[in-house]
């Protein structure tokens, strides 16, 4: 079965037939434990046209979370700044191949811009097939842009908890089984292991393929019901810090399941408060 909404997804080859007609966005960010420099990296070559989207830097400079969501105002100037307008259709990608670049696309939809896609495979699917890399940084001409946060494709700390007595919604948490299970330490210090008390477990990677491409729409479905998710319920994924949450509400949007949200602070916030419940 195909994908219901496949316009969340654009292919190499359609991309690079279309660079002229889009406005492209480098989304990379990596773990200390990466050792990577998303803006060297960028520097070093880009998709031709492309503009770096720091998600550090666009986002809340009043809480010491990680590349929380900004206000509306906020991501409307930065995203201005960049020529980027709500007429725009905006292609994002990562160096990984499927990573940060779905928190930059659950970003512009979470601030009304539905009209953005990510590229399926992302750069390193670019680079295997030899296309070209530029090293000059666009100077664009600022545009207007109209923000406004879309409170249904969110939560906070405050719902989640509010929903661990309620369970009136699902919470998926996509992070590795060990984190999951609180055997395995976070990588951030001070935080604790464990899960949201009623939470289920998908690792984000499991609707991936090898070359971090998504899975067909019926792999997706499987991979979601096999984890024990009612389709049929909203779904609030959860990660480490909201990036790779935003990959599975992707995988929820391209199969056509509407009722998702992310879990903006996700589990450097929960793992780091002392009145959150925590099960292992």
């Amino acid at each position: 079965m195909p994908y219901v909404h496949p316009d969340a997804l654009v292919e190499t080859d359609w991309l690079s037939d279309n660079l002229a007609n889009v406005k492209v966005l480098d989304g990379s960010w990596y773990l200390p434990a990466q050792n990577r420099d998303p803006v060297a990296e960028y520097a070093a070559g880009h998709i031709p046209g492309a503009q770096f989207f720091d998600i550090d830097a666009i986002a809340d400079p009043d809480t010491d979370l990680p590349h929380m969501l900004p206000t509306a105002e906020d991501f409307a100037k930065a995203v201005g700044a960049m020529g980027i307008s709500n007429k725009d259709r905006v292609v994002v990608y990562d160096g990984i191949g499927l990573q940060s670049a779905a928190r930059v696309w659950w970003e512009f939809r979470a601030f009304g811009h539905a009209n953005v896609a990510l590229l399926n495979g992302g750069l390193p699917k670019w680079q295997a097939e030899d296309r070209p890399l530029e090293t000059t940084t666009p100077v664009p001409k600022p545009a207007t842009f109209a923000a406004k946060r879309d409170a249904t494709i969110l939560r906070t700390a405050d719902q989640l908890l509010a929903n661990v007595e309620s369970r009136a919604e699902q919470v998926l948490d996509v992070r590795p089984k060990g984190r999951f299970d609180g055997t395995d330490a976070e990588p951030r210090p001070g935080v604790r292991s464990g899960h949201i008390p009623g939470a289920k477990h998908l690792v984000y990677t499991d609707i991936l393929n090898p070359d971090r491409t998504l899975k067909d729409a019926d792999a997706l479905r499987a991979a979601l019901t096999g984890s024990g998710i009612d389709l049929n319920g909203t779904v609030v994924t959860s990660c480490g810090s909201g990036i790779t949450a935003s990959v599975m509400a992707l995988g929820l949007h391209l199969i056509g399941h509407d009722k998702w949200a992310v879990y903006d602070g996700s589990w450097t916030e929960w793992g780091g408060r002392t009145d959150t419940p925590i099960d292992t």
